[in-house]
């Protein structure tokens, strides 16, 4: 319900931003103090909330009947309005949960058929829990175990090929507590000597599960990992 009710107030301010820039033959012109001050705010909503539009959920919103129902609001033309303010916000919560959900089947189901067709590949092993990996290199040192601190450089993709996370990127490997991370994250390093580099397929359930995480990992996605164990942090 609370995700319905940002989104909400996303769209509405949006909207605003939308529909103060959207007619390009109308020239603006700033007369005086309160002038300035409204487009500013204009400015102001459109560089943190141009992104945000993305995160509706059911494909790309019709801008023109958002931007209708946004100015007959904003208005207080309600006579105009085909919904009541009630019947608008229980349409929105309906339909980001029913959607939602639709999606997270979706999701669910594609990493699925990715999980059965993959365990069959040669050098995949799947453990008890689900996990799956694949050994690039094997290491000869000590595995770590559930309370040690280790050292990783690791690169997370989505089963698409998007990257959702490196450190590579960021230019430095990563420290943490091996039981601090997610479950299929705790597993799959101590199975690990230091030294070794892997591939992880972790199952929706030993990841991020129905609630997912950011704008990237949706609920209940597979998630892929190239993990490489550098040290154990004594």
């Amino acid at each position: 319900m609370k995700k319905a009710n940002v989104c909400i107030a996303v769209l509405a301010l949006v909207a605003g931003i939308f529909a103060s820039s959207c007619d390009s033959k109308k020239s603006v012109k700033l007369n005086n103090g309160l002038d300035s001050a409204s487009y500013s705010l204009g400015i102001l909503n459109g560089d943190g909330f141009r992104k945000n539009i993305t995160t509706v959920p059911g494909g790309s919103v019709n801008i023109d009947l958002l931007l209708a129902g946004f100015e007959e609001a904003l208005r207080d033309e309600n006579a105009k309005t085909k919904l009541t303010m009630e019947e608008a916000n229980a349409f929105v919560q309906e339909y980001f949960t029913r959607v939602q959900a639709e999606e997270a089947n979706k999701t669910k189901e594609e990493g699925d058929k990715f999980l059965e067709e993959n365990k069959a590949k040669p050098g995949v092993i799947t453990t008890e829990s689900g996990l799956q990996y694949q050994v690039i290199t094997e290491g000869t040192g000590e595995r770590p175990t559930a309370t040690d601190r280790v050292k990783v450089h690791y690169t997370g993709t989505l089963l698409d090929g998007k990257v959702f996370d490196s450190t590579a990127d960021r230019g430095e490997p990563a420290e943490f507590g091996v039981g601090q991370v997610i479950r299929g994250w705790t597993e799959g390093l101590q199975i690990m000597p230091v030294g070794s580099k892997y591939i992880f397929w972790i199952p929706a359930d030993l990841a991020y599960g129905e609630r997912g995480a950011g704008q990237d990992i949706k609920a209940n996605a597979t998630l892929k990992f190239e993990v490489e164990l550098l040290e154990i942090l004594k």
